[in-house]
């Protein structure tokens, strides 16, 4: 099978596998030949990272230009992205903070960033409006990307949890932290952890977040 049978559909693969039928595209997800969700190329000029995504180190200069050129080289994962629509439809106040951006980036940020910063006009995505059926579902997808990764800023983080519970409280400010861990699949205690990392003075949160106070110790701090 080939790397475009394999990856799906884009500017930068077959142009025959555009024209199949809704049918035989439908037997071609069945049978594994294609992804459900097949691939587009987005100019980044025309994306748009979300405001929402606690996460904001994505690495030094030296180390955008890295992945960028292997970026260039080969982009092993796709980005993924909703519609302007789907995006504004949750969240309308940030019309002004997307621009004109006809798609908002969910995940892959780190990717958008080192491709803009070596001069890459474009990147392969799939579009998921599904992602965007309502805020809860939305914040949990973006923590959800970072949770497990090893340089995911501990305070980036506990922001992230924090986002979550205030949506989740949306729907009623009782029992939110336990709903917030539900989706992160985590104990409500574990949520709580979080949060008062929060509580810390901002010298305390900045040694939490380079990595010179431990997490356990700022808990310990915090209480």
């Amino acid at each position: 099978m080939s790397v475009a049978d394999r990856l799906g559909t884009g500017s930068s693969f077959s142009g025959a596998r555009r024209s199949r039928s809704a049918r035989g595209h439908a037997k071609a997800v069945t049978q594994g030949d294609v992804p459900v969700y097949e691939l587009v190329r987005l100019r980044l000029s025309e994306v748009s990272p979300t405001p929402l995504n606690p996460r904001r180190n994505f690495g030094t200069d030296e180390e955008k230009t890295r992945f960028g050129e292997q970026l260039r080289q080969a982009q092993l994962a796709a980005c993924v992205a909703v519609t302007r629509a789907a995006y504004l439809a949750l969240w309308p106040d940030h019309e002004d903070r997307i621009g004109d951006a006809e798609h908002v980036l969910v995940n892959g940020e780190r990717r958008y960033h080192s491709a803009v910063h070596v001069g890459l006009e474009a990147l392969d995505f799939v579009v998921r409006d599904d992602l965007a059926s309502n805020r809860e579902q939305f914040i949990n997808h973006l923590l959800k990307e970072n949770l497990d990764r090893e340089d995911f800023d501990v305070i980036e983080r506990a922001r992230g949890v924090e986002q979550l519970v205030a949506v989740c409280a949306e729907a009623g400010e009782r029992g939110a932290r336990s709903r917030a861990a539900e989706q992160l699949g985590k104990d409500r205690s574990w949520v709580t952890n979080q949060l008062v990392l929060l509580d810390l003075p901002a010298e305390l949160q900045a040694m939490l977040s380079a990595g010179s106070l431990p997490e356990r110790d700022g808990r310990t701090l915090a209480r």
